[in-house]
């Protein structure tokens, strides 16, 4: 083939085409899926690839799902019984050929151009059962085989025309069919105008044309990403922090190491010596989801089209620079077949230990420590018809303090990016109520020049009797400060009795299969961010509007900040420069 070279107007008009496409399909999926945490949380990733499996185009969806696909495709095609034809439909979810872990289940269909196999319009998304163990999530079992259902390259469609056998298959083997079979069918909705949309742009410009441009555009997203890995000093820069545990084995921490390795405009990800291999499914998919951490981190850092001028599409050459290695058999590379469904809360920690490493370098691109952890909550029960209800939330944690401004409050932060779910749809269609829903107030944030984000507090109450797993982290390991910052505030979860209704239950981060009456309660209490900067640099009138917005007690005003408030909640300045001498020593 000869080399193409496109002019820069055809190639922005292409790239804008590519990624209209890929949020089209994201939107096509969100919109018509059936389970809140696609229709609502916008659990998904979807895009268009070519013959390669290298990513051209990323809907704008949720980051986790950033890098995941490609890793997918490969394992399609190592394990596809039959050869690609048109009107094809694949679906995969097996965590030991590229899926980021069971739940999330891909949808493939390939792209033909004049007979030719050229790539694929593919998506992922979050079910809220697949049949596993407990219902929605696990925690505690013992293999993969106890994760569910599992597809490895099996046809959904096989030349356009459904295989009835599998789709019973499907619907006999979740507790909630319904909300599983429309979000399938909504998956098989997206990736058709992916298709569509895809040979339209090949039909206008030439598939010569489109390759050359989408092979430029990977090239320009790898320059941008080693020019900024180039500015980083060479060396190596570690970090590490702890797990709580395993799920099982109470008390015993994992830990968790990074070395970042930055050579030239290349680096590198380590995780050597963090924990082996866990019996339990908190181990995490090396391809699908512990490589896209890595990819994640550096494009957030570094990418971030809130601090550059360039606009960098999310495609396969932001991933090349990036090398990440772990040793087979730890927590971060399982060997088969161990359980690795319960894998998020690990590669959050992951992309918090690569931020940590690299901020005495490059301080003024990153946070303080965040929550750095995913709140994942399956409540589920069974109505008095008879039929199962199943409801997966993730829960909003919060930023560290960063450059300029305090960290967020409330909101999902790192790899999440999942939205919240209506408490209004909650109410109308589970049997769950939402009793509080609001930002802490029983803890103060990370204290700095610029606080950390204030975590939230949501409280559930069932209406039936029912169950709960939820898979969650960081009760003992708080969110670092950064630069003379104070340390964040751990997460927690109680537990309300209705039998004791006095009487408040601390739950572990990770609960499985927990058994509730009907009127119990669960409290989420996320973690609040790690502070940035110097507290005796925040200016006494900061701390003052802290106070009086209920983010700050009057107390943690004087211990934390040096700053005296008089009962009329005025700034006392004499007193206030005393105690800052006092503290600076």
């Amino acid at each position: 083939m000869s080399k193409i070279e496109v002019d820069p107007i055809t190639l922005q008009v292409i790239g804008g085409a590519l990624h209209t496409i890929a949020k089209e399909m994201g939107h096509v999926l969100y919109r018509m899926s059936y389970s809140s945490i696609i229709r609502e949380s916008e659990d998904l990733g979807a895009g268009l690839f070519d013959a390669d499996c290298n990513t051209l185009c990323e809907s704008d969806s949720t980051p986790m799902h950033i890098g995941s696909i490609p890793a997918y495709l490969r394992g399609i095609n190592e394990t596809l019984h039959d050869p690609w034809q048109p009107g094809d439909v694949v679906i995969h979810n097996h965590p030991y050929y590229g899926s980021s872990h069971s739940p999330d289940i891909a949808a493939v269909a390939p792209v033909y151009y004049e007979g030719e196999l050229v790539g694929f319009s593919a998506n992922t998304a979050h079910h809220v059962d697949i049949g596993a163990a407990t219902p929605g999530l696990i925690i505690d079992v013992p293999d993969v085989f106890a994760e569910g259902m599992l597809f490895k390259g099996v046809k959904l469609y096989e030349g356009g025309v459904r295989n009835r056998a599998l789709w019973h298959f499907i619907a006999t083997n979740t507790r909630v069919p319904d909300q599983v079979l429309g979000a399938i069918e909504a998956q098989v909705a997206s990736v058709e105008p992916g298709v569509k949309r895809f040979v339209e742009l090949l039909d206008m410009y030439g598939k010569d044309t489109v390759f050359a441009a989408t092979r430029q555009l990977m090239d320009y997203s790898e320059a941008m990403l080693r020019k900024r890995i180039a500015a980083i000093p060479d060396g190596e820069y570690r970090a590490e922090g702890f797990l709580d545990d395993d799920g099982r084995n109470r008390g015993k921490t994992l830990p968790v190491k990074v070395c970042v390795r930055i050579e030239g405009d290349s680096a590198e990800v380590d995780l050597s010596g963090s924990s082996p291999q866990v019996p339990t499914a908190f181990n995490v998919p090396f391809e699908g989801s512990t490589k896209v951490a890595c990819y994640f981190a550096f494009r957030a850092m570094l990418l971030d089209s809130a601090t550059i001028s360039e606009h960098v599409p999310q495609n396969e050459g932001s991933f090349r620079p990036i090398k990440v290695t772990a040793p087979k058999g730890s927590i971060f590379n399982p060997e088969y077949p161990a359980a690795a469904e319960a894998r998020f809360n690990q590669i959050q920690r992951v992309v918090d230990c690569i931020i940590k490493a690299l901020a005495p370098v490059i301080p003024e691109k990153v946070t303080a420590g965040c929550s750095a952890d995913v709140s994942a909550i399956a409540y589920s029960g069974v109505r008095p018809e008879g039929n199962y209800w199943v409801f997966i939330e993730v829960n909003e944690g919060a930023y560290g303090g960063r450059p300029e401004s305090d960290g967020p409050d409330g909101i999902e932060e790192l790899m999440r990016n999942t939205r919240n779910n209506p408490i209004e749809d909650l109410g109308m269609h589970l049997p769950l109520i939402c009793d509080r829903y609001e930002l802490r107030d029983d803890v103060m944030p990370g204290a700095g020049e610029y606080r950390g984000g204030i975590g939230m507090v949501k409280v559930q109450r069932y209406l039936t009797d029912g169950y709960l797993t939820h898979e969650s982290d960081r009760h003992e390991d708080p969110p670092w400060g950064f630069l003379g910052g104070g340390d964040g505030v751990a997460a927690q979860v109680q537990k309300f009795n209705i039998a004791a209704p006095d009487q408040v239950e601390e739950l572990p981060a990770k609960v499985h299969g927990l058994r509730n009456k009907k009127g119990d309660c669960i409290g989420v209490l996320s973690a609040c961010g790690g502070g940035y900067g110097d507290p005796l640099a925040r200016t006494p009138e900061q701390v003052r509007e802290d106070v009086l917005d209920d983010f700050c007690s009057v107390e943690h005003a004087r211990e934390a900040y040096g700053v005296v408030l008089n009962s009329e909640l005025e700034i006392d300045g004499a007193a206030t420069a005393a105690r800052r001498d006092e503290m600076r020593g």
